[in-house]
């Protein structure tokens, strides 16, 4: 009778469960995986509750490496930071920064001791929040200074006044934006009432900034007509003489200056441009000529290691292109070629495969710190601190640039998120610089008609004089014979003095009013309306 064959028991696969439980980790009493593979972050003081990344069996070791390797970089980011906190004289300069680290750790990718961190991050938010306080109590007195101000009529004194209260406003470190706007408006507010009750004296016109500005006009010109040049040489040196020639010229009219400066600068640029568009075709050229075809087996060997891997994949791709457009080479040759040439591009491929499961970590972490500065952004988008929103816009976009590719589904997303906020701002300031433009213009026009209603109030009041003196002397004229006829005479003869003294006064007035709103069309006259009623 036949052996009855006895089934042998086939080895239990390991589970996610399993596996977890024979891992660990340092903090790994601060995650949780689930029965769907989500390895969870359990909630860390002012950190939420979040899933972490998606593991499976297959995966699971590679990935949570990964994770961990990701932490040592995490804790790294947090000591650069602290380092900086450390040194610091200006903490709250680093709020920004603090803030962005706080969103990072909310989103990171990385598995490891994140309690530590969250703690020593909470004792810089405490140090901020107290520094915040001492900031407002600061810019809360320069706000009453300024508002005692609003009634002086130290015209001189106090404008420079004003000048250093937004000195020391500016001195003064970060305030939370509403109760910064709050401060600031009052201090707006005294200042526009003392600069209302203030009358404007419109500088000389400078002769030599109308010499200037004609100087810059021609060198403008010149510089426009050169622009279409194609004699490299020559329109170099020509523009090397012209941007000597502009260092050298004064300055003129501010707002003219800036017109003529991009003008000229536009025009420089276009011809720089031009010329090296034109030798970059003729180095294409000249290197085209120069190279010489390299054997495709060399150039597969030179790739295999490479990493590349975006960049060398289309490498490869490109050298099977022109491989099957190759003709036949010798049959003794052909295998000994073609194993060399798939050996190198196998060896690429295996190498990026084992890559991948890295980079998507990778990805995913450099998505959590361009959500931070996507956060940031937003948080800076209504700012009216323009020059330092302005300096840490300017340093986020750095950053953003160094981070490097998030998952392709977040790409776009992201970036037109953090160019919205951007560009939010950067059109909030524009427009606050030519409101301010504005209402500048506004001010000179009214100055220019209360100097021509001056003279105009001139003109009739030494009329009116005329005609009164006029009237005078026809009555001593007529003074009818009589025992007070001399007294009457005696009056009428110093009113006579006295209004052609006043004729004079007002003339010499009038002269000089004339004078300067001919020597300055835009000037002021002073109107003194008592003054000229002496």
């Amino acid at each position: 009778m036949e052996e009855m064959t006895q089934p042998q028991e086939q080895p239990v696969q390991p589970t996610l469960q399993s596996w977890w439980q024979s891992v660990s980790f340092p903090g790994k009493e601060n995650y949780t995986i689930c029965e769907d593979g989500q390895l969870i972050q359990n909630a860390i003081g002012s950190l939420k509750e979040r899933v972490v990344n998606a593991l499976s069996i297959d995966t699971a070791e590679i990935t949570l490496k990964a994770l961990k390797d990701k932490f040592a970089e995490v804790e790294n980011k947090y000591k650069e930071l602290l380092t900086e906190w450390e040194a610091s004289d200006d903490k709250l300069k680093l709020l920004g920064k603090v803030e962005r680290m706080k969103d990072y750790l909310q989103h990171t990718a990385a598995v490891g001791m994140l309690q530590d961190l969250v703690k020593s991050l909470g004792n810089m938010e405490s140090s901020l929040s107290a520094l915040t306080e001492e900031n407002f109590k600061l810019k809360e007195v320069i706000a009453k200074e300024a508002e005692t101000l609003a009634d002086s009529n130290a015209w001189k004194e106090t404008t420079q006044a004003f000048k250093d209260i937004a000195d020391k406003w500016k001195q003064i470190g970060f305030v939370d934006k509403h109760r910064n706007d709050e401060l600031w408006n009052r201090i707006e507010a005294a200042k526009n009432k003392f600069y209302d009750r203030k009358r404007q004296n419109h500088e000389d016109v400078n002769k030599e900034l109308l010499q200037n500005l004609d100087l810059k006009m021609e060198m403008v010109e010149k510089a426009e007509k050169l622009a279409a040049s194609d004699s490299w040489k020559e329109t170099t040196e020509a523009f090397h003489n012209l941007m000597e020639e502009w260092k050298k010229t004064g300055r003129t009219i501010h707002d003219k200056n800036e017109e003529l400066w991009h003008r000229f600068i536009t025009a420089k640029n276009t011809f720089f441009e031009k010329k090296k568009a034109h030798f970059d075709v003729i180095q294409t050229e000249q290197e085209a000529n120069l190279q010489a075809k390299s054997a495709l087996v060399e150039k597969a060997e030179a790739l295999k290691d490479s990493t590349e891997w975006n960049v060398t994949a289309q490498a490869f791709t490109e050298l099977m292109d022109e491989w099957k457009k190759i003709g036949r080479v010798p049959l003794d040759k052909a295998d000994e070629i073609w194993n060399r040439f798939i050996g190198a591009k196998e060896q690429f491929f295996n190498a990026k495969k084992q890559h991948t499961e890295t980079l998507k970590v990778t990805l995913q972490d450099n998505y959590a710190q361009k959500l931070a500065l996507v956060k940031r952004a937003e948080a800076l988008q209504h700012s009216t601190q323009w020059r330092e929103a302005t300096d840490e816009l300017i340093e986020l976009m750095e950053e953003w640039k160094k981070i490097g590719p998030v998952p392709r589904e977040h790409n776009n997303e992201i970036w037109e998120q953090f160019n919205k906020a951007r560009k939010r701002f950067f059109e909030r300031k524009d427009a606050n610089r030519e409101q301010r433009k504005q209402h500048a213009e506004k001010h000179k026009l009214q100055r220019v008609e209360r100097a021509h209603e001056f003279v105009k109030q001139l003109e009739e009041e030494i009329q009116e004089e005329k005609e009164r003196l006029e009237d005078f002397r026809n009555s001593i004229q007529n003074i009818t014979p009589g025992r007070k006829a001399e007294e009457l005479r005696q009056h009428l003869e110093k009113l006579i003095s006295q209004t052609e003294n006043k004729i004079q006064h007002k003339q010499a007035k009038l002269e000089d009013a004339r004078k300067q709103v001919a020597e300055n069309p835009e000037g002021l006259v002073a109107d003194n309306s008592k003054e000229a009623d002496a």
